[in-house]
């Protein structure tokens, strides 16, 4: 009877673990349950998608926009400054010493600063950097100087620099020859005259120019430029250590003629001496008086 008993209630207790068993498989299976594994499935296989199809237009959109920066860097060397300009070299010499001047120009005529001392051209008839102190007539042969300058000697880079509008610009450097490297002298000008020069005008708009008074390092030093109001240069002559130095030229008001040169101290080491009148010159350009040697002033005031 004992023994009956027992296997009922194991049997009981049995059923009652499969009925729970039973009825705890729904919390993990239901159709509820296995639905929204499904949603969060699908969610994280859609970011994956949705991140694999992103990700190659990202990258897409990176090598358009290298590729839009690369193009613009390339069609900015076109340009210098604002200004479309092409490349161009001459040669000249043979052996160790060929030279080969690179150097830009304006790909259209622009007049350079009419105050500026000397304006920079390519001659294109004879194949040859020109230097000029006054304005070019023929636009069609000289192309104006305008971007990076360098200058070669047997392949070793002896000077360089940049050029604006025909005058020099920015920084200058020259190299000694033969010895890689080893700089002679250094220069910085802003748009043809010394950078750090003092310049002053006639009008508050600062376009007629009526002085310059060049610096360095401290001191008076370099060319000093003195201008008509009409734009021509009235008198040219160095400074040295603060003092004038050399032979200093006025000009008349017109076509850059010379009227007077006078002498001062060759160097600012020499002794000081009260500038002496060395020439002089009529309106026409016709040399009047020489000292030492002639004097045509009276004739000249006579006619």
């Amino acid at each position: 009877m004992k023994h009956t008993l027992r296997l009922a209630l194991f049997f009981v207790a049995g059923t009652g673990l499969l009925f729970l068993g039973g009825c705890g498989q729904p919390k993990w299976n239901s159709d509820y349950n296995l639905s929204q594994a499904r949603v969060k499935d699908g969610a994280t296989t859609n970011a994956i998608a949705s991140a694999d199809s992103t990700a190659p237009t990202v990258a897409m959109e990176g090598e358009v926009e290298e590729k839009e920066r690369k193009r613009k860097k390339k069609r900015n060397k076109k340009y210098f400054l604002g200004y479309k300009v092409k490349r161009a070299f001459v040669k000249s010499g043979r052996g160790s010493r060929e030279t080969v001047e690179t150097f830009s120009f304006l790909d259209e005529y622009e007049e350079p600063n009419p105050y500026a001392p000397l304006k920079y051209y390519y001659d294109t008839k004879k194949r040859a950097l020109h230097r000029s102190g006054s304005e070019e007539k023929e636009p069609g042969r000289y192309k104006v100087l305008h971007g990076p300058y360098e200058k070669k000697i047997d392949g070793q880079v002896i000077e360089e620099g940049y050029y604006y509008v025909g005058t020099k610009h920015l920084r200058w450097e020259r190299y000694r020859r033969g010895e890689e490297g080893i700089l002679l002298d250094k220069t910085h000008f802003e748009k043809g005259f010394p950078r750090d020069a003092k310049v002053t005008y006639y009008d508050g708009e600062g376009k007629k120019l009526k002085e310059v008074l060049p610096y360095e390092y401290g001191e008076v030093q370099g060319t000093y430029y003195r201008f008509y109001e009409n734009g021509q240069v009235e008198w040219i002559g160095q400074y040295e250590k603060g003092r004038k130095v050399g032979v200093w030229v006025k000009h008349y008001d017109f076509r850059g003629r010379r009227h007077f040169e006078y002498q001062y101290p060759e160097t600012a080491y020499d002794k000081e001496f009260e500038p002496y009148l060395i020439k002089e010159y009529d309106r026409h350009g016709t040399l009047i008086f020489e000292k030492d040697k002639f004097d045509k002033r009276s004739q000249a005031a006579q006619r």
